[in-house]
């Protein structure tokens, strides 16, 4: 499943067109997913942003070649700034990520010289206000926003953004809950189970071990129904939704699970979840609770605390030790009460930031 083509401008000084400014000798190009050094230096880059951000570095190889790879292109762009010496130190990638919405990803070396580490961040968001203008324009649209984001309390990336005209608009909390392995137990057998007249099961598979691609449909009309009235919800169509979820490092077929209502004669799909694998290098696995959905018709039926108690049990099943997700600080929907009750509790918190750059 291929979305359609890259919507971008490739070439970063048809994107700038003024002279960027920075030192003599710097200059602004794009990175070489061939390189292992380029790729190298990214990850390295993004370690330090997130070591900064929340203490810890999560990230590797794999979440950078997501941006930057072939495969990833198809619907991203990037942009680094070098020194002299080719050595990257600012890196920006957007993501066409659904009718407009652009995401937006802005690094700058932590120790760079103030007035050095400035000039790179205008760089990067005046290449991504020309990107915005151009996948705005390849959509047809009027205004096409830019969607960022920061860990709370980086100072330095929210003085940038505020200086750049983006607005803070949400507030997320990034949860986690320790998984025990007698919570196997929690649900009869998480690939399949029932109760309250509703099922619990995982996306069917075909003969050639492929996911049944009626079952991913329904997960992706399940999904896009349970958040069309949620904050910044943008319509994205099943191509775009499978190719990117697929190119998420910790994609495992196995991790999306559908929950029917059985009170007619055919089963009718009213929530889905969709988990990834958390890798870590120092000890167990985690599974994440990327996407979970309720259609309003079935909520009060325990279908999200099912869902729920199916990916704990598989994650104690697979022997890992913790299932995180995330959660909006601000959601009238109630779920941040349930994830509480269920223990899960905040291990940090993210900001959403945005901007809306007219096409014209």
């Amino acid at each position: 499943m291929i979305p359609e083509q890259n919507r971008f401008e490739s070439d970063p000084d048809e994107a700038l067109e003024a002279d960027p400014r920075l030192p003599a000798g710097w200059t602004v190009d794009t990175p070489d997913p061939a390189d292992r050094f380029d790729v190298a230096r990214l990850t390295h880059l993004l370690r330090d942003h997130e070591r900064h951000g929340r203490g810890w570095a999560g990230s590797g190889v794999d979440d950078v070649l997501v941006e930057v790879s072939e495969h990833g292109l198809k619907m991203r762009e990037n942009v680094v700034v070098r020194d002299p010496d080719g050595d990257i130190h600012a890196w920006g990638s957007v993501h066409d990520r659904s009718v407009g919405r652009m995401l937006f990803v802005h690094v700058v070396q932590r120790d760079l010289p103030g007035d050095v580490a400035d000039r790179c961040s205008e760089v990067l968001f005046d290449w991504a206000a020309a990107q915005a203008r151009s996948v705005g324009a390849a959509r047809g649209l009027e205004t096409q926003q830019i969607d960022t984001g920061a860990f709370q309390g980086d100072d330095r990336q929210a003085r940038w953004l505020s200086g750049a005209g983006f607005e803070r608009v949400r507030t997320w909390w990034q949860m986690s809950r320790s998984v025990t392995l007698d919570e196997v137990e929690l649900v009869p057998d998480p690939r399949h189970w029932s109760a309250d007249g509703v099922v619990f099961r995982l996306v069917r598979r075909t003969d050639a071990s492929l996911p049944d691609e009626g079952d991913l449909r329904e997960v992706h009309e399940v999904l896009e129904g349970a958040f069309v009235d949620h904050f910044n919800s943008s319509e994205e169509t099943f191509e775009e939704f499978v190719h990117r979820l697929r190119e998420d490092p910790g994609h495992r077929w196995d991790h999306w699970w559908l929950a029917e209502l059985t009170d007619e004669d055919e089963p009718q799909p009213v929530g889905a979840l969709v988990g990834t694998v958390s890798e870590s290098a120092h000890g167990p696995d985690g599974s994440y609770v990327s996407y979970l959905g309720v259609l309003e018709a079935a909520r009060g039926r325990g279908v999200a605390k099912g869902l729920l108690r199916t990916i704990i049990a598989d994650a104690a099943r697979r022997g890992r030790d913790r299932v995180g997700l995330e959660v909006d600080a601000d959601s009238p929907t109630g779920a941040a009460g349930l994830y509480t009750s269920m223990g899960w509790t905040t291990k940090y918190v993210t900001e959403s930031w945005h901007l809306d750059v007219p096409v014209g």
